[in-house]
């Protein structure tokens, strides 16, 4: 891929320029809980957003996507936003960074990626996070923190690309850590990073390449549903509520409610468990944690789907040490901890009854957990 960028860097715009690299985020626990306050537990992986960068000494900024084939220029100012959407995510972060009270100059840029589109691994977050490295460094001494990149990547989400999106998927391509994974507190933006070296074990993402259309809102009506059981149990989010306390107001609330909340709390000290064996390498425990996050995803947050339950099925029969749904759910990736003596007859087993019973295949994805946004080291 480097080579391909810095190929086409020189045709479109002769000569070279500076190669930053910003990768894509799974998250190993703590699904559907950054609205309620609580943590989760990503990690930045092998599949990256890379580009290709030269201040060009204009306003102008003159964008390549290898991917999409199809360059764009603009300009700074807030009337100069482009009509691509690609685009969008690369001029949302120069106002961003603007409106922050730093400095962006036109630059020509050419990029590439090797993030799965469409298989919940945050490449529009890696994109962002890839030119709000580069424009920090390049032009700001990076005077900016990681986690106001993050935010940058957040604001460009909101203001240009018209996503409401927590914290996490920024946050994780930033800060990532080799062979670390971080629980990032959603409520304080406090994190801590936990040793995840995989010795014996492997870490592959199953696409079903399954995403059902959803007639209404689910997942509004899920956060309306924890807001209700917070209210009632007078919190401000489930972050503060503990089982008993649920139980307890358990005839003031639906049981659809009920069990909204009751995964939300659940999940809290999941994400916690899961952080306290990692310490002590117990990765059993972990992938226990993953099984019963799977367990309650699909019973009482209701967001699986029968391609997703059967996935985690044949990853209990080929004894994966664990597996769950990964991301929003309905469709999607399953996540799963599979040890190395059983990881081909897993993947093999997935590709050939998965598509015996839904006449599709799946995509196989093994990721190693890696470095967040930099500028790229010649290897």
């Amino acid at each position: 891929m480097k080579e391909k960028i810095q190929k086409a860097f020189a045709e479109k715009f002769g000569g070279e320029g500076i190669l930053f690299v910003s990768p894509g985020r799974f998250n190993l626990i703590g699904e559907h809980t950054h609205d309620n306050g609580g943590f989760v537990c990503p990690g930045a992986i092998d599949k990256l957003i890379m580009a290709d960068i030269r201040p060009n000494g204009t306003d102008k900024c003159h964008i390549f996507s290898i991917d999409i084939d199809e360059s764009v220029t603009f300009g700074l100012n807030e009337e100069d936003a482009p009509s691509q959407q690609w685009a969008r995510y690369i001029f949302g972060v120069c106002r961003e960074v603007i409106k922050r009270g730093g400095k962006v100059e036109g630059f020509d840029a050419v990029f590439a990626g090797n993030v799965p589109l469409g298989a919940g691994l945050s490449s529009s977050a890696a994109l962002e996070s890839c030119f709000a490295f580069a424009i920090n460094d390049l032009f700001n001494d990076n005077k900016f923190p990681k986690m106001e990149l993050a935010k940058i990547g957040q604001s460009t989400e909101h203001n240009y690309c018209g996503v409401n999106c927590g914290i996490m998927d920024q946050f994780a391509s930033v800060h990532g850590k080799k062979d670390h994974l971080m629980r990032l507190d959603c409520r304080s933006g406090e994190f801590e990073y936990f040793p995840f070296q995989l010795d014996g074990y492997r870490l592959v993402l199953v696409d079903s390449r399954v995403k059902h259309e959803l007639v209404d809102s689910p997942y509004n009506k899920r956060r309306e549903s924890c807001e209700r059981v917070a209210r009632t149990l007078g919190v401000e989010t489930l972050r503060d509520a503990d089982m008993d306390m649920l139980n307890a107001a358990k005839d003031q609330i639906s049981d659809e409610d009920y069990r909204r909340a009751k995964y939300v709390i659940e999940e809290k000290q999941r994400v916690l468990d899961v952080c306290e064996a990692l310490l002590r390498h117990d990765y059993d425990k972990v992938g226990d944690r993953m099984y019963r996050t799977h367990a309650g995803l699909s019973k009482d947050y209701e967001v699986s789907c029968e391609e997703l339950d059967f996935l985690n099925d044949i990853a209990r029969e080929c004894g994966v040490t664990g597996s769950r749904i990964m991301g929003g759910g309905f469709g999607g990736c399953t996540v799963n901890l599979v040890a190395d003596d059983k990881y081909d007859t897993f993947v093999a087993t997935v590709l050939s009854r998965f598509n015996e019973k839904y006449c599709h295949d799946q995509n196989i994805y093994p990721v190693i957990v890696s470095d967040g946004s930099r500028r790229y080291v010649y290897q």
